[in-house]
């Protein structure tokens, strides 16, 4: 039976099916909730800005975002975003997705935590990282209704989800600082982990092996 939450169809094809288990399998009740509800809040800014997008890619973009932060799927030589976008594109492919429509998943994955770019970018990408910012950071908090907001936290709910989700954070980075040089996790570092000294842009040129 389709599953609608908040106006929104959840996608319940074959391969839909099989992301939510893949992500119900490998991650926490935490990064599912967070991840159902990236899906349904960036449909929601989507209906609201009047944008046309594929439901299918945006949910596999937004249950996979996250994935880089699970025993399976993270590692530490690369960016958590990476992981997941990687996962992705590989799972797309399985179910005979074109290269094409891969790639825009893995772009929306790999932005996630990027400020602005996304949003200039294909509906799925920008309408992830839509989501993200609204449920992590209450960006476009008010550009859904409080009823379309309830119904959403409603069907997933998000139980002291500010400090849960920084915690999921650091755990899921802490094995690889260095790739959180010039992003936004390394402020969750910062925060959390003893010791962690960020990279600095400016002291990175100014210490390169160029004379001047």
């Amino acid at each position: 039976m389709t599953e609608t939450i908040a106006g929104i169809t959840i996608p319940d094809s074959t391969m839909a099916k099989a992301a939510t288990e893949l992500v119900r399998d490998v991650a926490t009740e935490l990064v599912y909730h967070h991840s159902r509800r990236v899906y349904l809040f960036g449909s929601l800014r989507g209906q609201e800005s009047g944008l046309t997008w594929d439901p299918e890619l945006l949910y596999v973009g937004a249950m996979f975002h996250d994935l880089g932060l699970t025993e399976k799927y993270g590692r530490t030589d690369q960016r958590f975003e990476i992981d997941a976008a990687d996962e992705a594109r590989r799972f797309l492919t399985e179910y005979g997705v074109s290269s094409s429509e891969a790639d825009t998943v893995w772009n929306a994955i790999a932005l996630h935590t990027t400020p602005e770019i996304p949003l200039h970018m294909a509906p799925e990408v920008a309408l992830v990282t839509r989501g993200v910012e609204l449920d992590v950071l209450g960006i476009g908090y008010d550009a859904i209704t409080d009823e379309q907001r309830a119904a959403v936290v409603e069907s997933h709910p998000r139980p002291d989800f500010k400090n849960r989700i920084l915690a999921a954070f650091t755990e899921g980075l802490k094995e690889r600082p260095a790739t959180t040089f010039g992003n936004v996790k390394a402020d969750v570092l910062e925060h959390f982990v003893p010791g962690f000294e960020r990279g600095d842009f400016v002291e990175v040129i100014l210490g390169s092996d160029w004379a001047e």
